[in-house]
């Protein structure tokens, strides 16, 4: 840790400071409200524990915001699972410290209110792509919680805190400054500064301290004037310099120091959350490239099966032999070895039998091979892809309904029809998650292209109608390029269309082999003139990215059409607008930046860096040793994390319980930290009570039923856990007269309840707690009813066969609904 606090200091000034929390424009009202409640120190510098849990959700309030953030750069999933892991966070912040259970015991309302509106953020806003709902729903979670903490730690403290939140947001300037969004950071600030001075802490800071008072306002009146000025540079150290003011002001505000300290340790626990939602954003990781690579090298096998079958063996087993020699040289070769060495060695054997298939004249043998590379290079598209790999499979469906178009043009109706039937397969079968990306994207256009233009093709293949052919192949085409611009981002979609396009560069190498090179010509004009036209942004895109591969890429392209034109042998230019069309592909995506780790670590970094030299660094190893090397360690560890491309979701929470670690401990209260001091990484030190272990409050008090019983059942066919906001797995496969038990694996007690209008017919209503109606769980959960704790299971045995749909009563909000279908 030593070597990376050298590296820290020797950088001097903070490095890019970017923040998340509040998106550009917002304007909320958790800053403004009056005392209701008692200051939680004595005047004397002195703090409670009670400090500790405010400086807590004012983390989670910056969750939030980085929820709707992320909403605000259409990432909606990315912002959906910051809202879902918000909730789980604090649903297993239990303790009578815990920030669940104080916030619950502090006030009733601002509880309810904070949950509903965190379960809304994330399915009424995030889910449903509903921008201002999101706002909406983020701003009231805020505000519940800006209310609580005035009731618990009083209008001084809770000054200081809404100061250094006011603080936080201001970064947000400066993050859209660095990423060229001059406009949003000029409203940001401004937005800032109209939130700051319609709040109470507002007058209160003029009063408790001119100095920062005069510094955060005029930082954040330059900051919005560089913004209009496009001065990045300027953006950045301003809103630097209003951070630091509010930090300064809430300690002058802060009823007590350690007060302060807590909520500045919080903010810095908000910038590792900051970090890990800007890590989940930005353009395709390289690896998004070579599952392009692997894409065209599924459509190289088809053609090459395609040659065979037609006879055509010795430029197949050529095609085959030079699939396997590029992609011994290929950089997705050591990218797919090491993403899922399973589907490297399953592709490259498939190859093989490929070949070796071709050379004997097996046409089965060749068959099952192409079928072997093709599952492998899937699962390596999936590996490599992620969330990204529909889109691929949208370009493979293109090159692949472009394949059957051929074969109906050499007459081969039936082929053409069994081709664009087990297109229709896969995507039933939701292969690569593309059934569900595209009626998720766009469920008309989703309609349009099964219903209408899907099943259309394949009856006018089958009825050898020319002119529906024609129609409905081009509304496929259509749909299947408007659901990749739909659902993915410039980048993308170039990927894409890279594979797409040289696909039809192999296609044209085909015809020519079969003797069409009228054919073969037509197919690579078609492809130009694709491109030509925007091909989904992909033409700009690369023309912008690398004007060289841009220029080479037309070349190549022009080069297969031309040989296919004097009649030349067109497969030479093919393989060299193939090795074209996927520099292309790494171009734009490079280009695009790559995922946004780097930057995250910046943020992090920048934490680093401002704790090293802030007034709570000494406060906190005056404090507690441990917790002080702890936070330390855990903030290094993040940094290495989002470096090395580490398990950035682990590391972030690990950061964030040694966070909540020093804030106890700033405030002397380690031996109420709702949380193992294991959890949060420390050493040497005892105290601490985990917020999972023992007898929760909240517990105390529920029943479970006569079907809820202490562990889990040896005869049970089937265990769902319950962790603290999800059922795993929420679907489940079972036969009838399974018995199924759902255990308690984390969180706060869990109900487990069936919803009445889904049940399949003839089926008894089940639930924890033996209810016979939705209604009765309900109102049983309202006292106490129904409950499945720590050490418990529910169990149930399936008879009546359909899809059973169930909920979470306490959770379900959050999200934690499940189903069981009996067979």
């Amino acid at each position: 840790m030593g070597n990376r606090r050298r590296d820290v200091l020797a950088t001097g000034a903070a490095l890019a400071t970017l923040g998340l929390a509040g998106c550009n424009g917002n304007s909320d009202s958790d800053e403004t409200g009056a005392s209701t409640g008692t200051a939680s120190g004595d005047g004397d510098g002195s703090a409670s524990v009670d400090a500790a849990v405010a400086a807590e959700w004012n983390a989670m309030r910056a969750r939030v915001w980085d929820a709707f953030a992320l909403g605000c750069a259409r990432e909606y999933g990315a912002g959906a699972s910051v809202a879902q892991s918000t909730f789980a966070r604090f649903e297993g912040a239990s303790g009578e410290y815990g920030a669940h259970e104080m916030l619950e015991a502090t006030s009733e309302s601002n509880y309810e209110g904070f949950e509903g509106a965190l379960g809304a953020l994330r399915t009424a806003g995030l889910d449903a792509g509903d921008i201002e709902r999101t706002r909406e729903e983020a701003s009231t979670a805020s505000a519940q919680l800006a209310e609580a903490q005035r009731a618990l730690v009083g209008e001084s403290t809770a000054n200081a805190l809404a100061l250094q939140s006011l603080g936080a947001a201001a970064l947000d300037a400066a993050a859209l400054a660095a990423a060229g969004h001059f406009e949003g950071a000029r409203t940001t600030a401004e937005a800032v500064l109209t939130r700051f001075e319609e709040a109470a802490v507002h007058d209160a800071l003029e009063s408790a301290d001119a100095e920062s008072y005069g510094a955060f306002e005029g930082a954040l009146g330059a900051a919005a004037e560089a913004a209009g000025n496009e001065d990045a540079e300027t953006v950045r150290s301003e809103a630097a310099t209003a951070y630091q003011a509010a930090i300064d002001g809430s300690y002058a505000l802060a009823d007590a120091e350690a007060a302060a300290g807590a909520g500045h340790v919080a903010t810095l626990q908000a910038r590792g959350w900051d970090a890990a939602a800007l890590a989940a954003t930005g353009g395709p990781s390289t690896d998004y490239a070579h599952a392009a690579a692997l894409t065209l090298y599924r459509a190289r096998a088809a053609d090459a099966g395609w040659l065979a079958a037609r006879g055509e063996t010795d430029r197949a087993a050529t095609m085959a032999s030079d699939i396997f020699a590029h992609f011994e040289g290929a950089r997705a070769h050591e990218a797919l070895e090491e993403a899922d060495g399973e589907a490297y060695e399953g592709f490259e054997s498939g190859l093989s039998a490929l070949r070796s298939a071709i050379e004997s004249g097996d046409s089965s043998g060749v068959d099952d091979a192409v079928a072997t590379v093709d599952e492998n290079l899937v699962a390596g598209v999936e590996a490599l892809a992620g969330s990204n790999a529909p889109l691929l499979e949208a370009a493979f469906f293109r090159a692949r309904f472009a394949d059957a178009r051929e074969l109906y043009r050499l007459g081969q109706n039936d082929a053409a029809a069994t081709l664009a039937e087990g297109l229709f397969e896969r995507f039933e079968a939701d292969e690569l998650g593309f059934h569900e990306a595209m009626e998720s994207t766009d469920e008309e256009l989703y309609h349009s292209f099964e219903e209408e233009h899907l099943s259309g093709l394949i009856t006018a293949f089958e009825n050898a109608d020319g002119e529906g052919v024609d129609t409905h192949y081009e509304g496929v085409q259509s749909a299947l390029l408007e659901f990749e611009t739909a659902a993915g981002t410039t980048a993308t979609v170039s990927g894409a269309e890279a594979a797409y396009m040289g696909a039809r560069g192999f296609d044209a190498a085909v015809l020519d082999a079969l003797g069409k090179a009228s054919r073969a010509e037509a197919i690579a004009q078609g492809a130009f003139e694709h491109f030509e036209a925007g091909a989904g942004g992909y033409h700009e895109a690369l023309e912008e990215a690398d004007e060289s591969v841009y220029e080479a890429f037309e070349e190549r392209l022009g080069a297969v059409s031309s040989a296919a034109a004097s009649g030349d042998d067109v497969y030479a230019p093919s393989k060299s607008f193939n090795a074209e069309a996927l520099k292309s592909a790494y171009a734009v995506v490079e280009s695009a930046g790559g995922s946004a780790g780097g930057a995250a670590a910046a943020v992090v970094q920048d934490a680093f860096a401002h704790f090293e030299n802030a007034r709570v660094h000494g406060m906190l190893e005056a404090a507690s040793r441990s917790a002080y090397e702890s936070f330390e360690r855990q903030l290094d560890a993040y940094i290495t994390a989002l470096d090395e491309g580490g398990e950035v979701g682990a590391a972030a929470d690990t950061f964030a319980d040694a966070s909540l670690y020093a804030q106890f401990a700033l405030v002397d209260g380690v031996e109420e930290l709702p949380l193992d001091l294991r959890v949060a990484g420390a050493s040497g030190e005892s105290g601490g009570k985990s917020g999972s272990g023992g007898e929760s409050g909240g517990e105390s008090n529920l029943q479970g039923g006569p079907n809820v019983v202490e562990g889990v059942p040896d005869d049970a066919d089937h265990v769902v856990d319950m962790t603290a906001v999800a059922f795993e797995p929420a679907e489940l496969t079972v036969s009838a007269g399974d018995t199924v038990a759902w255990t308690h694996a984390g969180g706060e007690a869990h109900s487990v309840t069936a919803t009445e209008d889904s049940l399949p017919d003839g089926a008894t209503y089940w639930a924890s707690g033996d209810f016979d109606s939705e209604s009765a769980a309900r109102e049983g959960w309202e006292n106490g009813k129904g409950a499945v704790g720590s050490g418990q299971s529910f169990v149930r045995t399936f008879e009546t066969t359909g899809t059973h749909e169930y909920v979470c009563i306490p959770h379900e909000a959050a999200g934690m609904t499940g189903s069981v279908t009996v067979e």
